[in-house]
């Protein structure tokens, strides 16, 4: 067992600043000397340890010394047989996982409502996506989990497949019977791989739902910076004994910066120390908070803060209550909209709002009641404010796509660009999502259809903000036109 208490990256930055040392190396603000309007904005203690790899601080791509000892903490911390530290995002963390276990032509099963990350491997590594369709709740217009009929049923008719892809949970909370799944997957010969991008909690508190690598999966990325307290776009990437964990490490080599950030690693570390020691009691009060919100909110009426009642185990599985989702078709606006009302007249940011729904994000960071009543009170005036006739909303987030092509087939293809709206028919040889949650509605390879076409209309009068095609407006789409 080894001393959760220890940071061993911080340690070395913390020893590092007490040295003299001249630099001659990159980056070349030279501890903020050469850049006084950064200095002053980020602060000394900040840039001070914004530095270079060198000999007493390790090195990320090859670790033998801190770094080495503390992904050796980070893994017993989460219950892995290694973990490895990500400075771009969890993002690389899901395309190392991805590009570790499938080369060209081979298939994966997953859910179609995955991060765009998920997508962008397929481009890269030219596997074949077989998608599950999420069920859709119908009140809620969100997507659900994978029903475990399903994904036998995929397992049965691609033996072939490499891997299993799990949510674990999705952006709203919902959990897939992802034990269930990888004993599916592994009598198959199938490794299970699962995005906890919203599931750090899992690992650290008490009664949540099960975490990946305690249900048996392979590997896990976990987004550190959401729910665990680190810095922005760093996260961990977990793998049990299963994995070739030296074979992980090149593959994360090949896309992975080859100078990571010392104020992320470090953020890491701390961040990992702090939910080893303190984790049950941080998401014991985060649990409370967003007990008594969901409570709160539910009792100003028409909103409907959903928690474990939506559980059937079956698509949904479990849920995870931290996660404070809030539907509000009921007051007769769409998610977004109440999303623009609470940032720009209430000074409030939630996480996100979609079509029907808001997610207000509770964390390490919310330790007392104060932001939670000013949301709650936020919510009441709106719906005093601007509740009206519901008529008009669109119920559904959820499209099930009609796949023509792989995602690397079509995103490589010949093509032609299109007004949006001639291209019902077409195949897309690109993105178009909502972010956040960045869950594509048209992926490469996709069928264009009228209903994905009004979708993006729709989202666009509403005020989501849409990415994912060269056109920065959303007006044109470029389509395929043979060729690979």
């Amino acid at each position: 067992m080894n001393d959760q208490r220890r940071a061993p990256i911080f340690e070395a930055l913390q020893q590092f600043k007490t040295m003299r040392i001249v630099p001659f190396d990159v980056p070349g603000h030279k501890r903020g000397k050469g850049n006084k309007e950064l200095l002053n904005f980020l602060g000394e203690k900040c840039l001070t340890v914004d530095v270079n790899s060198m000999r007493p601080l390790d090195n990320l791509c090859h670790p033998i010394s801190v770094i080495r000892d503390a992904e050796i903490l980070a893994a017993e911390a989460f219950g892995a047989a290694s973990a490895f530290f990500m400075v771009n995002g969890t993002t690389s963390a899901v395309q190392a996982m991805l590009l570790s276990v499938l080369k060209k032509d081979d298939k994966i099963i997953l859910p179609r409502n995955v991060h765009r990350s998920v997508i962008n491997a397929l481009v890269l590594c030219g596997a074949i996506p077989i998608y599950i369709n999420p069920q859709t709740d119908e009140r809620l217009g969100i997507s659900l989990g994978m029903k475990l009929s399903d994904v036998k049923q995929a397992i049965i008719a691609n033996p072939s497949a490499k891997a299993v892809f799990v949510n674990n949970p999705t952006y709203y909370g919902i959990c897939s019977d992802i034990c269930e799944i990888v004993k599916l997957a592994h009598n198959n010969n199938m490794l299970v791989l699962a995005d906890e991008a919203h599931g750090t909690h899992f690992y650290f508190g008490e009664n949540m739902p099960v975490s990946a690598l305690c249900a048996g999966a392979d590997m896990a990325s976990v987004s550190m910076h959401k729910s665990g307290g680190s810095l922005t776009q760093s996260s961990f990437l977990v793998c049990a004994a299963s994995v070739n964990s030296d074979y992980v490490r090149q593959v994360i080599n090949l896309t992975q910066t080859t100078s990571g950030s010392y104020l992320l690693l470090s953020s890491l570390d701390i961040s990992r120390r702090n939910l080893a020691l303190n984790g049950k009691e941080i998401f014991k009060k985060v649990s409370e908070l967003t007990e008594y919100a969901r409570e709160e909110i539910n009792g100003i009426g028409d909103y409907y803060a959903y928690s474990r009642e939506i559980i059937n185990k079956d698509s949904v599985f479990d849920f995870d209550t931290i996660k404070l989702s809030v539907n509000t078709l009921n007051i007769g606006l769409a998610g977004i909209e109440v999303y623009d009302i609470l940032r720009d007249e209430y000074d409030i940011q939630i996480e996100f709002g979609d079509l029907g729904n808001i997610l207000a994000y509770v964390s390490v960071g919310d330790m007392d009641y104060k932001n939670i009543e000013r949301l709650i009170g936020a919510l009441t005036e709106i719906k005093r404010l601007y509740k009206n006739n519901k008529n008009g909303l669109l119920k559904h987030e959820y499209i099930t796509p009609e796949v023509i092509l792989s995602p690397q087939q079509a995103f490589y293809g010949k093509k032609q660009s299109v007004p949006l709206t001639d291209s019902v028919g077409e195949i897309s040889v690109e993105f178009v999502m909502c972010y956040p949650p960045g869950i594509p509605i048209l992926a490469p390879g996709e069928r264009i259809t009228r209903d994905i076409i009004e979708y993006i209309r729709y989202a666009k009068e509403k005020g989501c903000s849409l990415t994912g095609t060269e056109d920065m407006n959303i007006e044109r789409i470029n389509i395929w036109k043979g060729g690979y």
